[in-house]
């Protein structure tokens, strides 16, 4: 391991951002994240072929109707998969939520207890899973009312100061806030790439986040995710955890000279504002233009790769 990614370990807890148990093996990182997108990546492996057929024979034998039947089986899959990497992860794993559920707080609310129940059948201890919701306001409701049955969870898809601060009014254990597709929308929309990664808005978005935290003292951890570049995750440095491709791992663990910005923590902790009311939270957040595109093409994706990983189980 370089001084470097040795140096980022030892202020940051790195979480793997992959399916792939191989990757994970070679990386080592403390926690593990899956998305329905890393599913269905992980679902045209080779080796995970024998989950695939085990969750589809779990489906059968428990589900009559059809339709609920392919949604059991890649819940299934997406516990065995989480299985596995519980087996090489010392810490936490997160499993996401259908994001076609992203406006609806009960039954976000009873998915993530279906999962968890699934977890306890293949003898997983839930306590090392987060329920991984995306950052609307019915999920961040719906996280909140999770965290105080026990249930610890992760905030994705959070692009506005408005969902990080909503984040943290609900005492949600943790939060996404993203980088890499934050970039995407302004080079999108004209803006030239950053000449350093101080002048990446991504960046700059987790690092306001991050200090507003510290600031008022909310235990809500930040973990940094969706790089696009070394340069970007070093610029978060000492941010609680940051989750990374494997892809973006080698390229760390490649590196003997970077220029690293570490985060740091306020001397003098503020009062707490007031919680944002839910109009509060609407309007904020549809002031910022990319934060409303970036959530709604987040979970779109997301839904999208659900909708492909069903037909695979269907087509089985």
């Amino acid at each position: 391991m370089t001084q470097i990614l040795a140096a980022l370990k030892a202020q940051s807890t790195i979480v793997a951002d992959t399916g792939d148990i191989a990757a994970i093996k070679a990386h080592q990182p403390e926690d593990a994240t899956t998305n329905p997108s890393l599913l269905l990546k992980a679902s045209e492996i080779e080796a995970y072929q024998p989950l695939l057929q085990q969750a589809l024979a779990y489906a059968k034998a428990n589900e009559s109707n059809s339709e609920l039947q392919v949604a059991l089986a890649c819940d299934y899959f997406s516990v065995l998969l989480g299985k596995e990497i519980s087996e090489v992860v010392p810490g936490y794993i997160s499993t996401e939520v259908d994001a076609r559920l992203s406006f609806n707080t009960e039954a976000t609310i009873a998915k993530a207890k279906a999962l968890l129940t699934l977890y306890r059948e293949v003898g997983v201890d839930t306590n090392k899973i987060l329920i991984k919701i995306a950052s609307t306001w019915e999920g961040i409701k719906a996280a909140e009312q999770l965290e105080k049955e026990g249930i610890k969870c992760n905030l994705t898809l959070l692009f506005s100061e408005a969902q990080a601060k909503a984040c943290a009014d609900a005492n949600v254990f943790l939060i996404s806030p993203f980088v890499g597709r934050i970039l995407d929308w302004h080079v999108k929309n004209g803006m030239p790439k950053p000449e350093s990664a101080l002048d990446d808005p991504g960046v700059q978005s987790v690092r306001s986040i991050y200090n507003f935290y510290k600031t008022h003292g909310y235990e809500t951890i930040v973990m940094g995710a969706s790089f696009r570049n070394t340069g970007e995750i070093l610029a978060l440095t000492g941010c609680d955890r940051l989750t990374i491709s494997p892809a973006l791992l080698t390229e760390l663990a490649e590196l003997t000279d970077a220029e690293v910005h570490p985060l740091e923590k306020p001397t003098e902790v503020l009062p707490k504002p007031a919680p944002l009311t839910e109009n509060e939270f609407r309007w904020q957040h549809n002031q910022d233009a990319m934060a409303t595109e970036k959530l709604a093409e987040g979970i779109r994706s997301f839904a999208e790769a659900q909708i492909e990983l069903e037909t695979r189980f269907a087509n089985l």
